[in-house]
């Protein structure tokens, strides 16, 4: 496995993604522009191939898009910003009396100079009638997989894990990298 720098500001992320990999990833946060687009795949090779050009070796990146079918689509990648200026309780609310029906992506992006590649995963399901549990990340507050009856922050570790295997693909990410 070709060495590779993931790009985040979270290390707890980066600490799972060396965890799982089972091979030393190297970690930097960086300042990178998040251009405004709603095509998730986009907005991550612009933040892959700018952060080549600033550490010159090939890089790691990710993102998340969540969409809601009652808002046709939006926030996609914008969910964070959304978070930030919304409470989890304000987001339920939007939803009483409409679909409540939630489309989860993220993508990772591998660029090493010459070409970009990805990976992704996805999960299906609805956002919750108030906010529940403690675990998790971002969304997970609000997010309940098709399938499940509560939101992914009150799952345990046991019952969490199928879910962050679905949307963070990372046996592919492991044989991307390994042919890299």
């Amino acid at each position: 496995m070709q060495s590779v720098t993931f790009i985040t500001g979270n290390q707890n992320k980066a600490n799972y993604l060396n965890e799982y990999l089972n091979h030393p990833i190297a970690h930097k946060k960086l300042d990178l522009v998040e251009i405004q687009s709603m095509d998730l795949r986009e907005v991550v090779e612009y933040k892959a191939k700018e952060a080549y050009s600033i550490i010159k070796s090939p890089v790691l990146v990710d993102d998340v898009s969540v969409e809601f079918e009652a808002l046709g689509g939006m926030p996609g990648p914008f969910i964070k910003f959304m978070l930030q200026a919304m409470s989890y309780e304000e987001i339920c609310r939007l939803f009483d009396g409409k679909s409540r029906k939630a489309y989860a992506t993220c993508i990772y992006g591998y660029y090493d100079g010459k070409s970009f590649e990805i990976v992704q995963g996805h999960l299906y399901g609805s956002i919750a009638d108030k906010p529940e549990g403690e675990n998790g990340f971002g969304w997970d507050k609000i997010f309940i997989v098709d399938g499940d009856t509560k939101p992914r922050a009150t799952l345990n570790k046991d019952e969490y894990l199928p879910t962050m295997m679905l949307i963070r693909p990372l046996n592919k990410l492991k044989k991307l990298l390994e042919r890299s």
